[in-house]
């Protein structure tokens, strides 16, 4: 049985930032929180489970929900805060997270997919880490040439953002937003195929209304309602192509002698 590997990053909405706006905090956790309330009533209803990737900060200030999320997801450490990190930022993240959910924290994303140390995550105490996309991204990465699919590296495991074979199309966001489905369907169909298993990856925040902050097109192109529909229309294709997985679930099949 294929698996899909469903996952979220769930983050202060700080994007804007990044274009020249401020957002005030707790307008940075509220989008959030209401792109999640859109998001759990739909993977209840279709029974899909997912790995949450949450900042400390965020569930901090959302404990309730993030202990709620996690009685049928898995949770993962997506660093403390999203903007700024510090090395003392993976073992607090993770034992907070723990603190908060009172489950096992055992996975790692960094914020942007910036570089994280192997090294740092063992010795903070994580299993995986999903900060890797296998791809180039013109002002963001050039992992073109890295390993596709999941693998052990400096004894940790490595599970990368699921890209095609050969060309390498990234399964991510931006390419949702910015490409008709019938072409993401068919690039997450070659995957499968190739792999038995895809690993994507979206934000709650991006199925709220952003267009009124100064960000490029290609981030608010589609977002809201108009998202959302596209997106529920997409996990009820998924579901016919495989079984949906936490990433823990998944790894935990995976013999890595």
């Amino acid at each position: 049985m294929k698996k899909i590997l469903l996952s979220f990053d769930v983050e202060e909405f700080d994007i804007p930032e990044e274009y020249g706006s401020i957002v005030p905090e707790e307008e940075k956790i509220s989008i959030t929180e209401k792109g999640l309330e859109k998001l759990l009533p739909l993977l209840d209803r279709l029974n899909i489970k997912a790995t949450f990737f949450v900042t400390a900060n965020f569930a901090l200030s959302r404990k309730e929900l993030v202990k709620n999320i996690s009685a049928k997801h898995e949770i993962a450490s997506h660093s403390f805060y999203h903007s700024s990190f510090e090395l003392s930022h993976l073992k607090k993240s993770r034992e907070t997270l723990g603190q908060i959910t009172g489950t096992k924290v055992s996975g790692f994303r960094m914020p942007r997919l910036a570089h994280v140390s192997k090294k740092d995550l063992i010795e903070a105490g994580y299993i995986y880490d999903s900060s890797l996309n296998p791809t180039f991204i013109p002002g963001r990465y050039n992992n073109f040439f890295s390993q596709r699919t999941i693998h052990k590296k400096e004894n940790i495991i490595v599970v990368p953002s699921s890209v095609t074979p050969l060309i390498r199309f990234p399964l991510f966001w931006l390419s949702f937003k910015n490409f008709p489905l019938s072409l993401m369907k068919v690039f997450t169909a070659l995957t499968l195929t190739s792999d038995n298993y895809v690993c994507l990856y979206f934000h709650p925040w991006e199925f709220e209304d952003i267009s009124k902050y100064k960000m490029p097109a290609y981030i608010t192109r589609i977002d809201g309602d108009k998202l959302f529909q596209r997106f529920e229309k997409y996990l009820y294709w998924l579901k016919s192509k495989g079984e949906f997985s936490t990433i823990s679930e998944f790894l935990q099949t995976i013999d890595f002698k």
